[in-house]
């Protein structure tokens, strides 16, 4: 017992510090949760790629994975090219800035907020060798262990992710003025914009 909760830990820890850092998921997370906007739509599709990403390291994939550098390269440029154009809009809305969104609004762009979580999520080469790869190789030193460090690697994404949500929306009381939106939204536009011409230099 004690070296299956040993194991869950390791794999909550190791998970916990690949996620936490400042990137163009976790800023859209966030921003999405001081709008109150999708939110919970947001969190479960990062928490449910994170654990299907760590299964499939867990479960080896992670070989394969760097057996195809091309594909890592076409998605490097993909994603990158991707995070420049979301991260010209914030900066667009840098000179446009706005307020909170109204509710009905919220649920109006309530697919598009999907759809880009989705290619965050997905469109991102780091995600791949830092989940599948990364977490898949520390998890198979752990032998028969392994699925549960990968659980464990699990929680840890899913328990980020929903205090970064959820717990963004007690910042809106202090995002209601037109002025902090516009520095919220050059944060995320130079996260966004330095992490696209880093994924296309490095592609």
């Amino acid at each position: 017992m004690n070296s299956t909760l040993a194991a869950a830990a390791a794999g909550f820890g190791t998970g916990l510090s690949l996620i936490v850092a400042i990137g163009a998921q976790n800023a859209f997370v966030l921003r999405q949760g001081i709008r109150r906007e999708a939110v919970l739509a947001v969190v479960g599709i990062c928490a449910l790629s994170d654990a299907v990403l760590i299964a499939l390291g867990v479960g080896g994939v992670g070989a394969v994975v760097v057996a195809w550098p091309g594909a890592l390269t076409a998605v490097g440029w993909i994603g990158g090219a991707f995070l420049l154009c979301y991260g010209a809009l914030a900066a667009r809305r840098v000179l446009r800035p706005g307020t909170l969104v109204a509710q009905g609004e919220a649920a109006g762009s309530r697919r598009r907020a999907v759809l880009t979580c989705l290619a965050l999520t997905w469109l991102n080469p780091h995600v791949y060798l830092d989940t599948v790869f990364l977490l898949g190789s520390v998890a198979a030193d752990r032998g028969p262990l392994r699925w549960t460090f990968g659980l464990g690697a699990a929680c840890a994404s899913l328990c980020w992710f929903a205090a970064l949500g959820f717990g963004a929306r007690f910042l809106g009381r202090f995002l209601a003025r037109p002025a902090a939106w516009r520095v919220l939204d050059a944060l995320v536009a130079v996260t966004m914009i330095a992490l696209g011409v880093t994924l296309i230099a490095g592609a």
